[in-house]
């Protein structure tokens, strides 16, 4: 313990240095075992992915009674012979290709030797042709590339020729043996994981429920269930939907005529696992392939309408089917994933980054203690929808927050929306006044914002039509404010309503003392003008200044609070107003309280006729008070 309190006072300042230091001494160090471990990692990662996607095969197998070892072995060794088949047919292709690479290269001179005609030459052109050139020259047997007659002959440089001493038998032996025999070690620790992995898998599972933590083991065990459960249909669905995608690019590339379709098909199949970039690349190839072959363009243009019509359909009609719109990964962890996977383990690396960052992203979302992975790399938003409102208000960015908002209003209306998402910002600014975080003057530009908010968004029409394309921030939204009520269609007409509603403005709201219950009373006059009734908005500081609002044809007076000062304070307001206005209904809305228990309480206490929590709420009162036949009932049932 540290006695100084200069001393105590550094270290505390110092903490957070020393804490960025740890973690980034914790990812680099990381970042070098998985360097380094690469040859024992990379096979457990791909056994792990593995068992995923034969988890569910060997459960069927033991449905139909048939023991779990025998099972686990039977789906293995079926799944590492298929493998084995599709690497012979992959090697058979890549031969063949390479052996009539110099002459697609042929082609390929004379296609560009005719652009650089047409074109009239070009610095780019030149390049382009010198490096196909020499290629072609690299590619072509020694005795081809020799130069016949001229000059050439005659001045023959001299070769020299320097021989190393003959190696030893056990140097032979290394040099053939080596390069095939680490494949097969790797092939043989995938096998050897795979087969453990889907052995043991109820042991795995309650080993890692015990890291994750056992305090609350049915909660823990239900979250890792669904987490295993969830990442084994996933992987299963796109493992399926790749290997489809893969069969039809080679059946579509041997219809076109493009040499080794097989090849490029199964290219295709694995690097669809990378998102966003893996189908580019896989379309590259069979396109450098084609422009080869074919001397005209005809190959080409059909291999890309292969991969325009192939691709979307495969992204975004079937994908959507089996997995949802996405894979749970924001696009800058997607590409981040893949440029540090490549890094520390190559091509694997880059194929497997998709899978291990669902995978983590997964356990974030479903282990406490792993929660930050959820949020580095998820898709899902940070904030809550109300959060993003505020911080876009204190940043001064109402625009952003307008393009959010009707996003959303083209699935929701604009009183749910202010319910849930304006007014849990304003909630959230009114915490930040209350403990003096907020200066006056940030208020006031923090409440200016919101109200320019509410008035471009009270021009957009009610009309509701359903959005094709959402971010992630919109779909979170919409999920968050679930469903309209009835009350937000009803638009009233002058006849529909009763005789006391029908003035110019027949609703006035009062707003209590501040920028952010104005704000609130703006959205409730808003809306309830959309709507057929019409408001005007006045302050208490302007009533305490001695303004008076014209009275006449108010039916009905609205108190509007976020947080009320006292309940004395709001009652002392309803008598003034019925005894200012003869016969008004007085509403109080509370747009803090949301507790039912707690929302009588305060009814009965501030000697309201309605007590109201929320804008719809209002809404609702406010429809049912200006039915010109249920005028007299509406009060005792609202409240």
């Amino acid at each position: 313990m540290i006695d100084d309190p200069v001393t105590a006072r550094r270290l505390r300042d110092a903490m957070p240095v020393f804490t960025a230091l740890a973690t980034c001494l914790l990812v680099l160090a990381i970042g070098a075992i998985l360097s380094l471990g690469r040859d024992v990692l990379m096979p457990i990662t791909l056994a792990v992915l593995l068992s995923f996607v034969l988890a569910p095969a060997v459960r069927g197998l033991q449905r139909r009674r048939l023991p779990r070892s025998l099972a686990v072995l039977v789906v293995v060794l079926a799944t590492f012979g298929a493998l084995g088949g599709i690497g012979l047919m992959i090697a058979n292709e890549a031969s063949q290709l390479a052996s009539d690479l110099p002459r697609y290269t042929v082609t390929m001179r004379e296609k560009i030797g005719a652009l650089r005609a047409q074109a009239g030459g070009g610095a780019t052109l030149e390049r382009l042709f010198q490096a196909v050139q020499d290629l072609s020259q690299d590619l072509q047997p020694p005795e081809a590339a020799k130069p016949r007659g001229g000059p050439a002959d005659v001045e023959k440089p001299m070769l020299v020729e320097v021989r190393e001493p003959k190696a030893g038998l056990l140097s032979t032996l290394g040099s053939v043996v080596a390069p095939v025999l680490h494949p097969l070690a790797t092939v043989g620790l995938i096998l050897l994981f795979t087969l453990f992995f889907l052995a043991q898998r109820e042991d795995l599972r309650n080993r890692a429920i015990r890291l994750a933590g056992s305090g609350d083991l049915r909660a823990t065990t239900a979250a890792m269930d669904d987490a295993v459960a969830r990442l084994s249909r996933f992987f299963l669905a796109q493992a399926g939907l790749n290997l489809a995608f893969g069969v039809v690019v080679a059946l579509g590339l041997w219809l076109i005529g493009v040499p080794s379709p097989i090849l490029w098909g199964v290219l295709a199949g694995i690097l669809r696992f990378v998102p966003y970039i893996g189908a580019v690349i896989g379309m590259a190839f069979p396109l450098l392939v084609a422009a080869a072959v074919d001397p005209g363009w005809s190959m080409l243009i059909a291999t890309v309408v292969l991969f325009a019509v192939v691709e979307p359909i495969a992204g975004h009609v079937i994908e959507p089917l089996l997995y949802g719109h996405s894979t749970g990964l924001s696009p800058v962890a997607v590409i981040l994933a893949a440029t540090l996977w490549t890094f520390l383990w190559g091509p694997v690396g880059l194929v497997l980054a998709t899978p291990i960052t669902v995978c983590l992203v997964v356990l974030g979302r479903h282990v406490e203690r792993l929660g930050f992975l959820d949020v580095m790399l998820g898709d899902r938003p940070a904030l809550a929808p109300s959060e993003i409102f505020y911080q876009r208000m204190l940043a001064g960015d109402p625009m952003e927050a307008i393009d959010k908002a009707r996003q959303v209003l083209k699935e929701r209306a604009l009183a749910t929306y202010y319910d849930e998402i304006a007014l849990g910002g304003l909630r959230l600014a009114q915490n930040d006044r209350a403990s003096g975080a907020l200066e006056a003057d940030r208020q006031q530009a923090v409440g200016q914002a919101i109200e320019s908010v509410v008035a471009t968004l009270g021009s957009m029409p009610v009309r509701k039509k359903a959005s094709t394309v959402r971010s992630a921030e919109t779909e979170a939204a919409v999920a968050a404010l679930g469903p309209d009520r009835a009350s937000t269609a009803i638009v009233r007409r002058k006849e529909d309503l009763a005789p006391a509603w029908r003035g110019p403005a027949p609703v006035l709201v009062v707003a209590s003392r501040g920028p952010f219950d104005a704000a609130a009373a703006g959205m409730l006059a808003q809306v309830l003008g959309r709507h057929g009734l019409h408001a005007r908005t006045v302050s208490q500081d302007a009533l305490a200044k001695g303004e008076r609002p014209d009275m006449e044809g108010v039916a009905l007076v609205c108190l509007s609070y976020i947080e009320p000062i006292s309940t004395s304070h709001i009652r002392l307001a309803a008598r003034l107003a019925r005894r200012a206005i003869p016969g008004v209904r007085v509403m109080v809305a509370v747009w803090r309280e949301r507790d039912p228990a707690g929302r009588d309480r305060l009814r009965r206490a501030t000697s309201a006729d309605i007590l109201v929590t929320t804008i719809t709420d209002a809404l609702d009162a406010a429809l049912t008070l200006s039915g010109a036949s249920e005028t007299r009932e509406a009060p005792r049932r609202a409240a």
